[in-house]
């Protein structure tokens, strides 16, 4: 069933109503998704049409309908990391954020007042007996809450010791309905299919929906961005175009830029992917950091299609996407999704716009 919105209400720009609203729309608790739906593509997909400025309710499964065998989907490729380390003798937590050289991280830590320098730590293994053992050691703080955090052994293995990096939104909602805040299945669930290269700590969630049969359907390409914790930090600032956008690495392999040359066009899975291929100085094969900040108006250069879960209030996900959908038609939509119980966030639906 197709639905139109009003005509009512500002065009999109950076202090249209439309676009404040949208930031700040207020969601059930009930429509939070603790865990992915199962299997992967019955998830529930809302369909965008920026030319009719229609929507159509439908699921990931239909995908493949509406998109032309000269499209090309491109993927985040990127591998989530167990980041999340328990030290319950230590009455601890910490998310690993980025190895710096063998054995050493940079990390954020609860609570900090027993995260002090020269602390060990006592990680809980995620299965078998709690060692006794000291095997991290906090040896410095950094300016914006950090952590440098050091293995006391050789070779800590993360996947012995580490959980799924779920967003904290997950883990609260989660313990307000009695529900344990680790699920063996999200070691799993937590990570796309065709992950390959480690480095993110939180998953690159639109691509959470395909299965490999799914994927095989598709004319398909990835890139690699290593998704940073800065996906997450709310807008804070009184003008959302002074919010300081988190760096992260990229990489370009070969062969991009020929099948995006030949492509109809390029559906980016994510916006992770679509900042990639928007920010990117070019699409031959090269490695490079991003902080492209997307925001009302912009003028998308290289992307045709957009495949995306749907966002946290006050984020910069929810500013790309209402840049590329055009801020009242995304707010008719995530209006419609809330009305029509659609799951939110990073275990949640999505939406395909094009």
């Amino acid at each position: 069933m197709n639905h139109r919105p009003s005509s009512k209400g500002c065009q999109t720009g950076s202090g249209s109503s439309a676009l404040l609203s949208l930031l700040g729309y207020t969601l059930p608790a009930d429509q939070l998704a603790v865990a992915p739906a199962r299997p992967r593509d019955s998830a529930r997909l809302l369909r965008i049409d920026r030319k009719t400025q229609t929507l159509a309710d439908h699921t990931i499964r239909d995908l493949p309908h509406f998109l032309l065998p000269e499209d090309l989907v491109v993927f985040n490729d990127s591998k989530v990391i167990p980041a999340r380390i328990l030290c319950s003798s230590n009455r601890t937590e910490l998310l690993l954020l980025e190895q710096t050289r063998a054995g050493w991280w940079t990390a954020l830590g609860t609570p900090a007042k027993r995260l002090t320098p020269g602390t060990d730590l006592f990680p809980d293994p995620v299965h078998g007996t709690i060692s006794t053992t000291p095997m991290l050691r906090v040896e410095k703080t950094v300016p914006g809450g950090q952590l440098v955090i050091r293995s006391l052994v050789e070779n800590f293995d993360l996947h012995r010791y580490g959980h799924p990096p779920l967003p904290p939104y997950i883990l609260k909602s989660r313990k307000a309905q009695g529900i344990p805040d680790f699920d063996p299945a999200d070691l799993a669930s937590y990570q796309t299919i065709y992950a390959k290269m480690p480095g993110s700590v939180a998953a690159p969630t639109a691509g959470l929906h395909f299965t490999p049969e799914l994927l095989a359907k598709l004319n398909h390409a990835f890139i690699t961005l290593h998704v940073g914790l800065g996906t997450f930090r709310p807008i804070k600032t009184n003008d959302f175009r002074d919010h300081p956008m988190h760096e992260e690495r990229y990489e370009i392999g070969p062969g991009l830029a020929e099948k995006c040359a030949a492509a109809k066009r390029v559906v980016a899975v994510g916006t992770t992917t679509a900042r990639v291929l928007e920010s990117a100085p070019h699409l031959r094969p090269h490695a490079g950091t991003t902080s492209s900040f997307i925001y009302p108006p912009y003028d998308f250069k290289r992307i045709q299609g957009l495949l995306t879960n749907f966002h946290l209030p006050h984020s910069t996900l929810l500013l790309l996407v209402a840049a590329f959908a055009g801020s009242e038609l995304a707010l008719h939509a995530y209006e419609h999704a809330i009305r029509n119980r659609y799951r939110f966030y990073s275990y949640g639906d999505a939406m395909l716009i094009l």
